[in-house]
């Protein structure tokens, strides 16, 4: 029986899926469990259950075996690669217990009580005038909120694991993770791609030890091979190898054929980003590093949106009830409705323009940071302001490129969308205008599971190289070309209107912040 086919399990933020992919990069399988079940304890806190995780996770696989006569789909995995949800840890015991639930990424507990740095380091960062990002990154860190409120667990815990971690440990029985999915606060060394060494600043600034971090393998490497125990809940034959992959959002660039430093990866999910992937080091921001890209070797510069479609979601929550409802009576889904409903409305919105800072950062946009829209007439509808929030955002991701552009040397001459919101023509449209670039939909909307079936793939031989792979298992599905009078009209919008926006309205901001203590300091 060929081994032709790649099996790629997809662990996000809302679901866990597994993906069957072949050599060319077309989907043949999958099967999804939505995740309903996090836990919020306090206000802010958000967990999950590592072991249900894994289960979940296992449960697909054992779906999408099951789907043909027994081990006709299994005998055909050539390798498994797994791509999951960035920056959300759980500490492990060493027989693979899970210590305590996972700490997810939009977890916003806070250490109080902060390791303390050398004055070296202290003074180093004061001249550099980041102390304020040093103590933020400590203030953040799960493992520094574990020593302050539950130190006999952490001192106790064998290994502190990302989600990928728990995932391949359950699969192969080994406590490795790849070196693709380091996106947490953990001493690791963006530069080169492994633990931090001994006289990095980062021991002292978070509590953990180097023996508690698990090893690390280059992407396309063999972690290992599903064991018997997998085997039995996966309905994966054992002796499968499993091929380091990398973080989710790595592999939805790769998945889009964004591989070259020209091409931007514009993913538009509840967190938008902009990437750019470099076989260099550069930071996109002095003292903020680029991530490990899902090619060894390579560095992806990112910003961010933090509540990018996540805007989105909330207009058709609150003000979308009309298309929820003829949504469910078509069998549509809603925001093909939203599209139909902004058909009319003309680039710029009637000067109606939204500022998408709706969550605070450290640099830009700062802590005191808040959301905007400004430009209301009497002419404007609630279609206006759905399409000013996709400009909006369209607008905060330009501003970025602009950056990336600066510190790479490197002009984009094309964007590839991927997430949610690239199902919408309306968006994609739009963007290609705001940023005077073609936009490219990939053909699979699993970018982020197809870009690991592709560092499976390579690893296990299956294609030469990334190059290849990208140039057999991806494809353009459509091209939004930029219209030159709605270009020219963003062109003015954005730099009149848009990018004075933050500065003028900062002050304000910071009032706020003073009279109502929202956001907390």
């Amino acid at each position: 029986m060929s081994r032709d086919l790649l099996l790629s399990i997809d662990l996000g933020t809302q679901s866990v899926r597994a993906l069957l992919f072949d050599r060319q990069g077309h989907l043949k399988g999958r099967a999804q469990q939505v995740f309903t079940d996090y836990q919020r304890e306090q206000p802010g806190w958000m967990t999950h259950d590592g072991e249900a995780f894994w289960q979940a996770a296992a449960a697909c696989c054992r779906r999408l075996m099951a789907e043909h006569p027994a081990g006709q789909v299994a005998g055909r995995v050539a390798g498994v690669s797994v791509t999951t949800q960035r920056g959300s840890i759980v500490p492990m015991a060493a027989d693979g217990r899970c210590l305590a639930p996972a700490v997810i990424w939009l977890d916003q507990r806070r250490a109080t009580q902060l390791p303390r740095l050398s004055p070296l380091w202290r003074a180093a960062f004061r001249m550099a005038g980041v102390s304020r990002t040093i103590e933020t990154l400590q203030r953040d860190a799960e493992v520094n909120w574990w020593a302050e409120h539950q130190p006999d667990m952490l001192r106790g815990a064998h290994k502190l694991m990302l989600v990928s971690g728990l995932l391949h440990q359950r699969l192969t029985g080994r406590f490795a993770d790849s070196v693709g999915s380091q996106v947490a606060y953990l001493p690791f060394d963006y530069k080169r791609h492994a633990w931090s060494g001994s006289a990095d600043w980062k021991w002292q600034a978070l509590a953990v030890q180097r023996e508690q971090l698990p090893e690390l393998l280059p992407v396309g490497e063999r972690l290992g091979e599903v064991t018997p125990q997998a085997a039995a809940l996966t309905g994966l034959l054992a002796g499968t190898p499993v091929i380091a992959a990398a973080a989710d959002k790595a592999c939805e660039i790769l998945g889009s054929g964004a591989l070259a430093p020209h091409i931007g990866a514009l993913s538009y999910g509840t967190t938008a980003t902009l990437n750019q992937t470099l076989p260099r080091y550069v930071e996109p921001e002095p003292f903020v590093p680029p991530y490990p890209a899902a090619v060894r070797g390579h560095y992806s510069l990112e910003m961010q949106i933090a509540r990018g479609f996540w805007l989105v979601s909330w207009f058709k929550q609150q003000f979308g009830h009309p298309e929820r409802e003829s949504a469910q009576v078509l069998g549509v889904a809603p925001e093909q409705l939203f599209d139909e409903l902004i058909a009319d409305i003309p680039p710029g919105s009637l000067g109606l323009t939204l500022l998408p800072t709706w969550s605070p950062g450290i640099r830009h946009p700062g802590p005191e940071a808040k959301g905007a829209v400004i430009g209301f007439g009497e002419v404007h509808t609630r279609a206006h302001l759905y399409r000013a929030i996709l400009e909006g955002l369209a607008y905060g991701l330009r501003e970025g490129a602009e950056r990336l552009q600066r510190r790479s040397g490197v002009k984009f001459t094309a964007l590839h969308a991927s997430g949610g919101g690239a199902q919408s023509d309306a968006c994609l449209q739009l963007t290609a205008d705001v940023f005077r670039l073609p936009v490219a939909r990939p053909h699979t909307h699993e970018t982020s599971g197809l870009g690991a079936s592709m560092d499976c793939a390579v690893g296990l031989g299956l294609h030469a190289n990334m190059e290849a792979a990208v140039a057999e298992m991806t494809r353009v599905a459509r091209w939004f070309e930029p219209r030159p009078e709605a270009a020219d009209r963003y062109d003015r919008l954005y730099a009149e209107v848009y990018r004075p926006m933050y500065g003028r309205l900062q002050p304000l901001f910071e009032r706020i912040r003073a009279i109502t203590g929202y956001p907390a300091a």
